[in-house]
């Protein structure tokens, strides 16, 4: 059985290093040009123009000097070796330059040119000769039709986007990975704009060979990136992936992907509820959950929590959070937004309060603290209210808004030597500041290691992805499959058999038979206890419920005989072509709360598990869960808390919390089965899967198992 991907720490194959790309001691571009406006010429300018401190060579028969440097007719030629080639010539010219590299041992090649398999045609087989010729030879190849790379500390600009032009990029912790070019572009301006410390940039295009995974390997072992911001439109292996993100995790760097593009991929599924709620781009948040990587949902949010993860402040140690306003609407605005996010906005002791009121009488003691416009008049409010939220409060974190008090240098530099001293006394807290301020104030407080907002609803959500990633959980390996498995169905079966296969997986299922006709049905409800459940025992009605096909709570033979009778009768009329093999009868079981669990087939990333609270209405809340199988008790406790109906699993109007200690280890059960028999199974639901008051476990009600055609 393979290992939990959540805890998968291996490096991602064993594909040469990305080294030579983005630390190379000499570059050759092919197809180079003395117009430093056309793709072949923009990158040997841009080399050129940012000090780029290794030799540069171009490669152009037709000319015998280029951009004021000597140019030669092929790689054989120069006077030096090369360890990274820019390819910038047509289509059916790209395999030959390659050729040319592979046998003069360059080890990584960037690939502008299009025209390959975006396009089709022979382009597909030019692009099919890339990732043979890169495979062959170990080199490692970029693209094709891609916008390069960038080293900003060899101030290596390996690209044509105009967004490089100037340079103009400060050395920093953040390294970023785009599948696409345009994005990636627009990315670099970004973070130019916002003045962001870059440490490595690359665009993967058509990713004949170089891919996002192995990127983000890369990133993860470079010391010098702290951050690695993604944009993703689809994985192409799955492990490789899951390798690249675990290595990130166990290496402490703070992953941000914004993952465009939904699917509806088995999604239309009629038979199975699992499967009409795994869209592939619910499959890819349960993904990022499982390994920690925070997705943004605008580029705003991208680059805010970027900027806030490549501050030198350390993580905060938990959710609870403090606000420190001027304002008091900004600070209900800003507690709505912090609830939202989940961040723990816990007010101020009665002693704590008191205090600040003795300060400022008028002031809002609770938390969010509002020290009004007074801080203008007294600026000492400043450091004492954060002295006694800090001291008293316990906050891990503390957001402060000071409305435009950042465009007045005088009172800003006043005021950051008291948040010095704060910070000081308290380095193991989170501060993050909010106010509209000048180029000059902005950039006094991010050298003093102040993270700096304009917009404070933004620095409450960065502060949540900051708390996310201060999160760092010890993963539990799965646990083993029951020796006794048995394997999935070949075909459609009905509940009973189903529940049997799932029981001998782990997950704890009902007492019940199929009875054949009513006097069977009567022995069988003698034998399990009354009162029982009556049930179609059919395995082509998916869902029972929907004929009424299900009577509960009876409690004697004459009561038995009549829903025995009920039930055939809407099979008959109802599901008029369904196979009846008759009747389930099965204990009534306690009261409990009603979950699902299930299985579905995701085309990239294989066996998912979803959890959710609902019973028969999952699909209208979709209140549910996803991960990739298989995985230990640890993650299938997070499934438990992300979904919003938990509540009801702790215990609501005098109910008994529920075993969530069971339903844990359910879940993890069937991850490991579904992992185990990916390639078998289609779908599975569990539904409903009821779990009982604490210490009494689970029961599996109802189940369905859906076989993978062929299988």
């Amino acid at each position: 059985m393979p290992s939990d991907q959540s805890s998968a720490a291996a490096a991602p194959g064993s594909r040469p290093s990305l080294g030579p790309l983005f630390d190379p001691r000499a570059i050759a571009v092919y197809g180079a040009s003395s117009d430093p406006t056309k793709i072949g010429g923009r990158p040997l300018d841009f080399l050129k123009s940012s000090g780029f401190d290794g030799p540069l060579y171009p490669i152009n028969p037709k000319a015998a000097q280029i951009q004021g440097l000597p140019s030669f007719g092929k790689l054989a030629a120069v006077p030096g070796p090369a360890d990274l080639a820019i390819v910038a010539v047509p289509a059916p010219a790209v395999l030959p330059a390659l050729e040319d590299c592979a046998a003069s041992g360059v080890r990584g090649a960037v690939v502008l040119s299009s025209g390959f398999a975006e396009v089709g045609g022979e382009g597909t087989a030019w692009q099919a000769g890339i990732t043979a010729l890169a495979r062959r030879s170990g080199m490692r190849v970029v693209g094709p039709n891609c916008m390069g790379l960038i080293n900003v500390r060899r101030r290596l600009l390996g690209t044509f986007t105009p967004s490089a032009a100037g340079f103009g990029l400060v050395p920093g912790r953040i390294s970023l990975v785009s599948q696409s070019g345009a994005f990636g572009g627009y990315c670099l301006s970004l973070i130019r704009q916002r003045g962001l410390g870059l440490n490595l940039w690359i665009t993967t295009g058509n990713q004949s060979d170089v891919d996002f995974a192995d990127c983000v390997e890369h990133f993860a072992r470079d010391d010098a990136t702290q951050v690695i911001v993604g944009y993703l439109e689809a994985a192409t292996d799955r492990q490789r992936l899951f390798d690249a993100l675990a290595l990130a995790r166990e290496r402490g760097k703070r992953v941000v992907v914004m993952k465009v593009g939904r699917s509806e991929a088995g999604a239309q599924a009629a038979a199975s509820h699992t499967a009409s709620l795994a869209g592939s781009d619910a499959v890819y948040d349960g993904v990022f959950r499982q390994f920690g990587v925070q997705r943004a949902r605008s580029i705003d949010e991208l680059f805010d929590i970027a900027y806030a993860a490549a501050s030198p402040a350390p993580l905060p140690r938990g959710r609870r959070v403090g606000l420190l306003t001027v304002s008091g609407g900004v600070g209900a605005l800003m507690a709505d937004v912090a609830d939202e996010v989940g961040l723990d906005v816990a007010p101020m002791p009665e002693d704590a309060q008191r205090r600040l009121k003795e300060k400022l009488p008028f002031c809002g003691p609770r938390n969010p603290v509002d020290m009004t416009a007074q801080l203008v008049n007294d600026l000492s409010l400043f450091e004492s209210n954060f002295q006694i939220m800090l001291e008293e409060g316990g906050y891990d974190s503390i957001i402060a808004f000071l409305s435009s008090v950042g465009q007045v240098s005088t009172l800003s530099t006043a005021l950051l030597e008291q948040l010095t001293a704060v910070l000081r006394r308290f380095p193991d807290r989170t501060v993050i500041m909010s106010t509209l301020a000048s180029p000059e104030v902005r950039k006094l407080y991010e050298a003093a290691g102040v993270t700096l907002f304009d917009e404070p609803t933004r620095a409450v959500r960065a502060v949540a992805a900051l708390v996310a990633f201060g999160q760092r959980r010890v993963t539990v390996a799965p646990p083993p499959l029951p020796a006794g498995a048995l394997p999935p169905p070949a075909r459609a079966v009905n509940e009973v058999d189903a529940k049997a296969v799932l029981a001998s997986a782990g997950i704890p299922v009902v007492r019940e038979r199929v009875a054949a006709g009513a006097d069977d049905a009567v022995r069988a409800a003698a034998e399990i206890g009354w009162p029982v459940v009556l049930k179609i025992a059919s395995a082509d009605i998916a869902h029972k419920s929907e004929i009424g096909g299900v009577i509960v709570g009876l409690r004697d033979e004459a009561e038995l005989r009549e829903a025995h009778a009920t039930l055939l009768e809407r099979a008959r009329t109802k599901a008029p072509g369904a196979k009846v093999d008759g009747v389930v009868v099965a204990q009534m079981a306690e009261r409990g709360v009603e979950t699902v669990l299930g299985v579905a087939r995701d085309p990239v990333f294989g066996a998912v598990i979803m959890f959710g609270l609902g019973g028969v209405f999952v699909e209208a809340f979709k209140d549910v869960a996803f991960r990739v199988a298989p995985f230990g008790i640890d993650t299938a406790r997070a499934m438990i808390d992300e979904v919003k109906g938990r509540v009801l699993l702790e215990g609501v109007r005098g109910k008994p919390p529920a075993d969530v200690d069971a339903l844990a280890a359910a879940i993890a059960a069937l991850s490991v089965y579904a992992a185990r028999h990916a390639d078998a199974i289609d779908s599975i639901d569990i539904n409903p899967l009821l779990v009982l008051p604490r210490g009494s476990g689970v029961l599996a009600l109802d189940a369905l198992i859906v076989p993978a055609a062929g299988a």
